[in-house]
């Protein structure tokens, strides 16, 4: 065993290391981040459902009340496209421009022969013309894979990217803001970097009315972050040489979990802002979304960001984007913004910061095996109100129920408020009205299921109409029995029936109400979302809840 001397030694190397790891984070507590919005573009690259125009617009207005101001808003291509649309409803609407912003490719097209056109004004251009759009991204592609640099040198594709940039500045607007992305870098930089380093000391160098707005450049999710920020690193160093101060922006894809890590590390070693979507949605796997990147920067201190964006309004904007491009709600565990990034897991211990409280939401206890007993009556009171019942004694016996549950193969959620009604139920509690009233208010999403409850609803209601000739929702203990309990229990005055029918009775009225049995029903096609038909759908009811509560609840 090492002595006290050796311990403390280890002790002051960790710290030190650990100072001089997280000493290259300080810079972004004070980084003045600049955002280039990618959302009505990127989102609904690869997706199954293309956008509408009123999508567009429904895109945009959630941009606007994050107070993005540049925002990328079409890439236009040969085709007619909802863009070129909806562009002309957009300027036609008096949106302000100066901050819109749109794609055009360097050159009109290459050709087998893998040379440039550089008369043709690129279709990109004319567009943004007709549209009266001024600010561009032109694509530059500088790897072997489109142009053939033996018959056109790079000294040729430096005088095509300045001629353009002089067309954007005379046809456009005067002030026009030209941003070049450097599309394949990734291609690039293993075997020709010296294009890059050329272009960018070539742009540095330009007359100043018409030097580009900024830089930028994508990674496909293939590099890991250190190689990507070098790439930044290197850039913004020949940017600095010429005394350059314009933006260096990054754009990284997920592939293969790093894009978060890789667009911080970017932001870390010389870029300045990102270009990217306010959720992950995208081509392939996506890209790192300015959610989580600004949501990184403002949990490590940055003032700036908060005061410049509406950071608050992060979470709800990528949520409403993903359900506008996929229709359907984001993971639930995407950082950030899916369902689950709230939840208290193992205490209710918050943290040094904390995602619900900033973004003024509640934060979810999620009950699982692991959850405290308080937490399980944190819960049950955020979902069912105060209770007597709601104790630390019944709260430990149902975490144990909990674990018997897992040995005995029997798999179960407890977070819904049926689960959790059941589990309480079957632990000694007893249903309240409020619990019973939660829960049928609580609409079933799935249609198979409500098509299964309503089959059981049908014959409830055939019982209800003998009894008095009109539907009141409650059965006689008598007519539910006949109706639903015999094939479970030998007889409708035995003491197994009468312990059921009481576990059931959850207002101990005499009589079964149609959402006291509706608690049972729930809880069956939550737990076993794969039943066959309305007859397993009540045998699993009554034969793994209602059962096994009476018999809980006459221990």
């Amino acid at each position: 065993m090492a002595c006290a001397e050796e311990i403390q030694a280890l002790v002051k190397s960790y710290r030190g290391d650990l100072e001089k790891d997280m000493a290259k984070y300080a810079c972004l507590r004070d980084l003045d981040i600049f955002v280039l919005d990618n959302s009505l573009r990127e989102s609904t690259v690869g997706q199954l459902r293309g956008h509408t125009l009123e999508s567009k617009w429904d895109l945009y207005n959630e941009v606007k009340k994050c107070n993005y101001k540049d925002i990328i808003v079409a890439s236009f291509s040969h085709m007619t496209r909802v863009d070129d649309v909806w562009m002309k409803q957009l300027v036609d609407s008096g949106a302000d421009r100066t901050g819109l912003w749109a794609f055009s490719e360097i050159t009109e097209g290459a050709g087998a022969s893998k040379v440039p056109d550089t008369e043709t004004v690129p279709v990109g251009l004319r567009k943004m013309k007709d549209a009266g759009l001024w600010n561009v991204i032109f694509e530059v592609d500088l790897s072997d894979v489109i142009y053939d640099f033996d018959k056109f040198p790079m000294e040729k594709m430096l005088q095509l990217i300045k001629k353009w940039l002089v067309w954007c500045h005379t046809n456009l607007h005067h002030d026009s803001k030209v941003c070049v992305s450097f599309r394949d870098l990734a291609e690039t930089m293993p075997d020709h970097p010296d294009r890059v380093f050329m272009t960018v000391d070539f742009l540095a160098k330009l007359p100043a009315n018409i030097r580009p707005y900024g830089l930028m450049y994508e990674e496909p999710g293939k590099t890991m972050p250190e190689e990507c920020g070098n790439w930044a690193k290197y850039i913004r160093a020949i940017m600095n040489n010429n005394n350059w101060k314009a933006h260096l922006l990054v754009h990284v894809h997920e592939k293969y979990g790093y894009c978060d890590a890789t667009a911080l590390q970017c932001l870390m070693d010389g870029a300045n802002g990102i270009w990217a979507s306010l959720c992950i949605e995208g081509a392939s796997m996506g890209a790192a979304s300015s959610t989580v990147t600004l949501m990184n920067l403002v949990r490590m201190g940055n003032k700036k960001v908060l005061k410049k964006f509406n950071c608050s309004y992060l979470r709800k904007a990528a949520i409403k984007i993903t359900q506008i491009t996929t229709g359907i709600d984001p993971h639930i565990k995407q950082p950030i913004y899916g369902a689950r990034a709230l939840d208290f897991v193992f205490n209710l211990t918050k943290d040094e910061f904390d995602l619900a409280t900033f973004f003024g939401e509640h934060a979810p206890v999620r009950i699982t095996t692991l959850s405290s007993p308080e937490m399980i009556l944190k819960r049950m009171t955020y979902l069912f109100g105060q209770d007597p019942q709601f104790t630390v004694e019944i709260a430990r016996n149902m975490k144990e129920k909990m674990l018997e549950d897992l040995k005995s193969n029997r798999k179960e959620e407890y977070m819904s408020e049926s689960g959790l009604a059941i589990l309480f139920d079957r632990a000694g509690g007893k249903l309240s009205e409020k619990m019973r009233d939660v829960i049928a208010q609580k609409k079933e999403q799935d249609p198979y299921h409500q098509r299964l409850i309503a089959e059981i609803r049908k014959t409830w209601n055939c019982w209800d109409l003998n009894e008095e000739g009109k539907r009141d929702n409650m059965l006689q203990y008598d007519s539910f029995y006949n109706g639903f309990m015999a094939p479970y229990f030998g007889c409708y005055r035995c003491s197994d029936t009468k312990r059921a029918l009481k576990a059931i009775d959850m207002d101990a009225d005499g009589q079964v109400d149609w959402t006291e049995f509706c608690v049972y029903l729930k809880w069956a096609v939550a737990q076993y979302p794969n039943v066959k038909n309305s007859e397993e759908l009540l045998e699993i009811a009554f034969r793994k809840g209602i059962i096994p509560a009476m018999r809980d609840g006459t221990k």
